[in-house]
Order: C-alpha cells, then structure tokens, then sequence
C-alpha cells in the first residue's frame, strides 16, 4: 500500500492527478498540465513536493571516513553548509544509488537518497558501516519542498531574510527560518534552473506550501508535479536512477567521472569499476533530426549495427525538439556522429549532441 507525504491533502485539494511512484501518491501533473508547469519553471517559478525522497543522518568520529568509504567522491574537503553530489557503488562497480551529502556539523551528515531506493540504501549503508558513526534514516520526519526557476530568489526573500538564503549553488543554511517554521534551506534542484530546496519538519509541510504558494502569487509561481520534474531534469541532461544508472551500469560509463575520485583511498566498487577497464561505452546525449519523439529502452543503430540503447527521451517543451540520453559503445560518442533511434519499427535521425542540452543564463 502506497503512502503519503505530509503535503498529500495539499496536492488534493490543488486539483492534482494523483499516481503511485515509488511507493508514495504523488501529483503527475495539476489542471494546467505538464508543459505548462514546465514553462513556468523555466521562465518564472514553480513549486514541488518531494517529501518522498529519504533522508539519513550519519553522525561521529568516523562518520567522514564511513562517507568516504560508502561513496566514490572525496568528501574530505567538504565545509560546513555546503553540499556535494555522489554515486554510491556496489562492490562490482554498479551504481546502488547516486545522493546528495550535507555537510551540517564538524561530524554531521544528512544524505539524501532516491526515494525508490531509500530501504536498499539504508540496508546498504548499514551492511558496511563501521567504528564511531551512527546513521539514522529521519525520513518519516522531514518534508522536502523544491522551489524552482528564475523567480524563485524573489519568492523566497518575501518569506524570509537575506541571511537565511545561500549566495552559491550546492551550499546551504542549517538552521533558516521561512514563514515562522524552522527549516535548512539550500540551493540545490534537479530541474537545470535556479531553484531552491526547503527541508522541515513532516508536521509543518502544508504550512510551508502554502506560504510559498502564497508569496509566490505575484510571480506566476504554479503547483508542479512528477511530469514536469521529469521533462525538466531530461532538459538539463540530469542523469536518473533507474535510467541513466543501475546496479549494472559504472558511474564511469554513466557519464559522472567528475564524482567519482579514484586516487582517494579504497571506496567500495573501487576494484570493480577498475576491473572494466577502459571504458567501452558511455552515456551520451542525442537530438532527433528526423520526424520522431525518442523514448526510453529504444535500440541506436549506425546502419544495421545496434550501438547502443536510450536510457530516457521526450520532447523538450522549452527548447521545442525532440532529445534522448543514450547509452553507446564507446566508438559511436562523439559529438556529430549520425544515427538512428528504432521508435516503434521506424527508424528516426539523429545525432550525438553536447550536454546538457538545456543551460540557464546566469
């Protein structure tokens, strides 16, 4: 049986098509519809649930080198209120989850993990810690609002003050007060956009949703769900779990080297990722340039040689084409090379692109 997220009566009552995913009852998408909630964050503002996805602390003495162990970033440099990205690896060098870590004290963490994936982690991360950490998963507990586009800063600063809002991306404030109710406010998303992310208590959620609702009136800011963070995260070329990686497929291999530091000491997935040696295929971004809307778990071919698979595609209402991530043998990647996506028996044009395929203005 599904749950609920603190904010589900909210999404009810907005008018909300509510589905499973990930063992929640989410909004897909509200009256206006995906392409518009997606405008709205690109050109003003939109606002998102995501209490779904888990939470887990890891405090102690050995809670640096837990993380260092657990994850293949080096999480050795990271300051007090900022935040870093990481896939977490099995010991073949398939990715179990990719995370976000929060650095919230001298030995304190929150990590947040893929809400399909939240029980795996913790087991996993539970299986391999060891000495002076104690890890506590206090997802039940919080409430995650993602409030994003170009409008947000604006949105925010009429809720709360100037101290309480991160200047730079991926760092954050611990301890924030936003409309009267305590949170940590960081600026982070998933969505290729300027945006903002407020964690609190599971109790006061709807309160947050709608003092940000409210103060975002002005603004054009809109209520967004499932549909919209997908096409949007596509846009930007953000890799998904599940998609872009699995417990199959390497970081390497999932286009995420910039994360994955093999010159620290042993991380799990360490020896499995250098046992594959060179990389023989990548991920990679693809433009239809032939009639065609490319989909997930589709065949690439040049000519009649299958080289690769989509991994995610859809039409980008924003940049109005049609784009795919794909997984390809490694001598099919660069960027120009001709191909062709198998939609439904019919082959379609494209070509490999630079990603992401969509960049804001900053």
């Amino acid at each position: 049986m599904e749950k609920k997220t603190p904010l589900y009566d909210c999404h009810v009552a907005a008018g909300g098509k509510i589905v499973p995913f990930a063992g929640y009852l989410l909004p897909i998408q509200y009256g206006s519809g995906v392409i518009k909630e997606h405008m709205a964050v690109r050109t003003q503002a939109g606002l998102f649930d995501v209490s779904h996805m888990g939470e887990v602390t890891i405090k102690g003495e050995d809670a640096l080198s837990n993380l260092n162990h657990l994850l293949t970033n080096d999480f050795t440099s990271l300051k007090i209120g900022a935040a870093r990205y990481s896939p977490m690896c099995n010991e073949n060098g398939g990715v179990v989850d990719d995370l976000l870590v929060y650095r919230t004290g001298e030995q304190a963490y929150l990590i947040v993990v893929n809400a399909a994936n939240r029980e795996k982690d913790v087991e996993f991360m539970r299986a391999n810690i060891f000495g002076d950490a104690q890890m506590d998963d206090v997802s039940d507990a919080v409430a995650q609002l993602a409030l994003q586009g170009p409008a947000s800063l604006d949105i925010l600063k009429k809720i709360t003050s100037e101290e309480n809002i991160p200047k730079k991306y991926y760092t954050f404030i611990g301890e924030a007060d936003a409309a009267g109710i305590s949170c940590l406010v960081s600026q982070t998303g998933y969505t290729g956009e300027l945006g903002f992310e407020l964690y609190c208590r599971a109790q006061d959620g709807p309160q947050l949703w709608d003092a940000l609702l409210d103060a975002g009136s002005e603004y054009g800011l809109i209520p967004c769900g499932l549909g919209a963070r997908d096409t949007l995260r596509l846009e930007a070329a953000m890799p998904l779990y599940g998609h872009e990686m699995n417990d199959d497929i390497t970081p390497l291999e999932a286009d995420l080297a910039f994360a994955v530091k093999m010159n620290k000491d042993d991380f799990i997935g360490k020896a499995g990722i250098l046992r594959k040696g060179e990389l023989t295929k990548k991920r990679v971004g693809l433009k239809a340039t032939g009639r065609g809307i490319i989909r997930e778990e589709q065949k690439v071919y040049a000519g009649d040689i299958q080289v690769g698979v989509t991994t995610s595609g859809t039409h980008c209402p924003y940049l109005g084409c049609a784009v795919a991530m794909a997984l390809l043998d490694i001598d099919y990647t660069q960027t120009g090379t001709a191909l062709q996506v198998d939609v439904r028996g019919r082959r379609v044009d494209c070509e490999v692109v630079p990603m992401p395929f969509y960049k804001r203005e900053k």
